[in-house]
């Protein structure tokens, strides 16, 4: 079973994803993922890892650490709520009723949305996530935000595609696998952020 080198794999990906320097909450944040790598799926395809990776460098905006959609209360009411300015993307999310679309904002390292995907989570997990809006900031603790990451990608929770599905054998299609998350929205850039780690893993794997 081989491991990642961190220092190589750090290395790699201060100068072709981090333009040069990394903070020291980006490095914690990557050695959690790491570590829960190969704690739970060393082994797998390293090229899950990478577009683990690479999702959750898009979405939490390079911080690494779970963070809240951006918006304000407004906007959410306006984006994901039934009331608002889109039912229908609401229904989809299963915010039924008025408030969901502010409480069931994204959070997390892949922004989870929408009641329906919070109460999924919730079942999976045996933690509430629905009961309030304390309950569904739960989604930006550490350990729960990166087992939803890793399990929803790799079981295809979100939207029913999973890694697996572009990432197999001789199969790989970097671009499509944003459909794991979220259609193809910014698939070209994330798909390059995807090689990127890849190649930072290959470079540092200990054999």
């Amino acid at each position: 079973m081989s491991s990642i080198n961190r220092k190589s794999f750090f290395d790699t990906v201060q100068m072709s994803l981090f333009g040069g320097s990394l903070k020291k909450t980006q490095v914690a944040g990557l050695e959690v993922f790491l570590d829960y790598w190969e704690e739970k799926h060393a082994g797998k395809d390293d090229r899950w890892l990478a577009y683990v990776l690479a999702t959750a460098h898009h979405e939490v905006d390079r911080t690494f650490q779970p963070i809240k959609e951006y918006g304000s209360d407004a906007y959410f009411f306006d984006m994901y709520d039934i009331a608002g300015s889109r039912p229908k993307v609401a229904e989809n999310l299963g915010n039924f009723a008025k408030g969901d679309g502010v409480q069931f904002h994204g959070r997390g390292f892949v922004q989870l949305t929408g009641r329906a995907n919070y109460a999924d989570w919730q079942n999976r997990l045996g933690t509430d996530l629905t009961s309030s809006r304390t309950a569904a900031d739960e989604v930006l603790n550490v350990t729960i935000a990166t087992k939803i990451i890793f399990a929803g990608m790799i079981m295809g929770t979100f939207t029913g595609q999973k890694l697996s599905d572009y990432f197999s054998g001789v199969r790989q299609d970097w671009r499509n696998a944003r459909r794991i998350v979220n259609r193809l929205d910014q698939a070209d850039l994330i798909a390059s952020y995807g090689k990127a780690y890849f190649e930072a893993i290959c470079c540092a794997l200990d054999r």
